[in-house]
């Protein structure tokens, strides 16, 4: 038997504490003198003719699942183990029938190559033989790793089982609502239980087996964002001898048509409910609430997403409508310059208010007339810097409660964010993102999804709920280029290192190491 080793067997049954004075007999197969024991025979006589592990079986097979990664515990639960764990050693010795004849006493794994396809386990055990005798021996258990696919991706592979479909859209021209939510998707996991994702024109759609999977993933989107959740369902089949109803469940994630940047015009009741906020707002932030500030007077309000949608409105300039400015004076207003003005809420300490005049890029040294404004932009700009706001005196906006306002209430430039050159801005970033579907990026070229990037390099709250990790594309400037000395950037600390599998064995699947998510099978309909 050449994968047992006998080197560990020893005779644990004799009495050795009076083994000076015990009288010697003879082994009845070879005649050596040995001291008495139940069986009368030497050790080496014991080796030749007794075999405790005989019943167990020196070769098995464990089942490996290539898509989950996950090991077929007997008889057909299938657990998620790493390589030499606790769990794949108590899935090794289930394998093993005949371990319950004797005891055992220590088991570990023997390093193999990690693409070998063997794994090899090392057990010691006791066993007792006729007389009493208690003999320990050291054996290795040798487990091929075969491949078989779960019941879970056939199913996958089928792209016909599914029985709950999660819709999560966006219906807005400013998506960076969107973006972000799709970072938080990635961060917790929260999409890690989906039989596959599909881009769909909007948003994307998320395909599960179980019920409570698809609402544990409705229970986070509503707790991150605010949305408008609507749950149907299908009559699939009907057994009408045990009365079994099967049905497709499908909820519909309506997200807030609002995101960061955008400009608000609020009725009349909502905004005594603010604290008689002014009545067009910018969106300062979007969460679980929409956050708003002032840029007249840098006063700030949160509306929850039953007030919104209790109310909802729209917004009435979008990022795409920004028109970029040069600041030609800025004067900062101090807390104790404020002249009263009619809201009661809280203002924001974060921002510095300022009367600042500003010309159109367009027109600079064209125009000597240049357009006065307040801002609550007074901590970031200074003369000569670059802004970006909506002119409301010539955007095209088609809403009935901006209609309604007096021309008093209504800036004729509102001023949003501090512009960068996007090329610099291009050139010092070190830094990406990942995704859930590669086929949604269609409109992250445009706008809205660099604006989102930018966002991430300005906005410290919102770079610290997404992981952003390191571009192994990029290297590392050793000089910082003049113009871009003062732009906002992400230190190395902030960022994650991309984990990049290389595999020697084709078996093992392709590695993806761009820092994309891996495509995964779409369900169909």
């Amino acid at each position: 038997m050449e994968d047992v080793d006998y080197s560990g067997v020893s005779p644990l049954g004799a009495d050795s504490r009076n083994s000076a004075n015990a009288a010697m007999i003879l082994c009845c197969e070879c005649g050596v003198a040995i001291q008495p024991n139940p069986a009368n025979m030497c050790v080496t006589c014991l080796r030749n003719h007794v075999d405790i592990t005989e019943n167990i079986p020196k070769q098995a097979v464990l089942h490996f699942c290539r898509n989950c990664e996950r090991y077929l515990q007997p008889p057909n639960e299938w657990v998620q183990a790493s390589l030499e764990s606790r769990e794949l050693l108590a899935v090794c010795l289930k394998k093993l029938k005949g371990l319950k004849e004797v005891k055992l006493v220590d088991a570990g794994f023997i390093w193999t190559e990690q693409h070998s396809k063997r794994i090899k386990v090392k057990l010691t055990v006791h066993g007792e033989i006729s007389g009493g005798t208690v003999l320990q021996q050291v054996f290795i258990v040798e487990f091929t790793v075969q491949n078989q696919m779960c019941d879970d991706c056939h199913r996958t592979e089928a792209k016909d089982f599914w029985r709950c479909l999660v819709q999560v859209r966006q219906r807005a021209e400013n998506k960076k609502t969107f973006y972000y939510l799709e970072q938080l998707i990635l961060k917790y996991k929260a999409h890690e239980n989906t039989l596959g994702i599909k881009p769909e024109h909007g948003g994307l759609d998320f395909y599960y087996v179980s019920e409570n999977h698809a609402r544990r993933m409705v229970d986070f989107l509503q707790t991150m964002v605010p949305a408008k959740v609507t749950t149907s369902k299908r009559l699939i089949s009907h057994d009408i001898h045990s009365n079994n109803y099967n049905y497709k469940y499908s909820w519909s994630v309506e997200i807030a048509p609002i995101s960061k940047d955008s400009a608000v015009c609020l009725t009349k009741k909502l905004r005594q409910q603010l604290g008689n906020i002014s009545p067009v707002c910018l969106v300062n932030r979007v969460s679980s609430s929409i956050h708003l500030i002032d840029p007249m007077t840098a006063q700030i309000a949160e509306i929850t997403t039953q007030l919104y949608f209790r109310a909802p409105f729209e917004a009435i300039c979008n990022p795409k409508q920004l028109v970029e400015y040069v600041v030609m004076d800025i004067d900062i207003i101090h807390d104790k310059d404020r002249k009263s003005y009619p809201g009661q809420g809280t203002v924001s300490f974060k921002h510095a208010l300022c009367d600042i005049w500003v010309v159109r890029a367009s027109e600079l040294g064209i125009n000597d007339n240049p357009i006065h404004t307040r801002s609550h932009l007074g901590h970031l700009l200074k003369v000569g810097d670059s802004v970006m706001g909506y002119n409301t005196g010539e955007a095209n906006i088609n809403d009935a409660e901006f209609d309604k306002l007096s021309p008093e209430l209504i800036p004729d430039v509102v001023l949003v964010r501090k512009h960068y050159d996007r090329q610099a801005r291009l050139n010092q970033r070190l830094w990406k993102i990942k995704h859930l579907a590669d086929e949604a990026t269609d409109e992250r070229s445009k706008y809205d999804y660099h604006e989102f990037l930018d966002d991430i390099e300005e906005n410290v709250e919102i770079r610290g709920q997404i992981n952003v990790y390191r571009d192994s594309k990029k290297t590392i400037p050793v000089d910082v280029q003049p113009d871009g000395a003062d732009l906002p950037q992400i230190t190395l600390a902030e960022m994650l290192e991309d984990m990049t599998l290389e595999c020697a064995d084709d078996e093992m699947g392709d590695a993806d190491g761009d820092g994309e998510a891996a495509q995964q099978p779409e369900p169909q309909m």
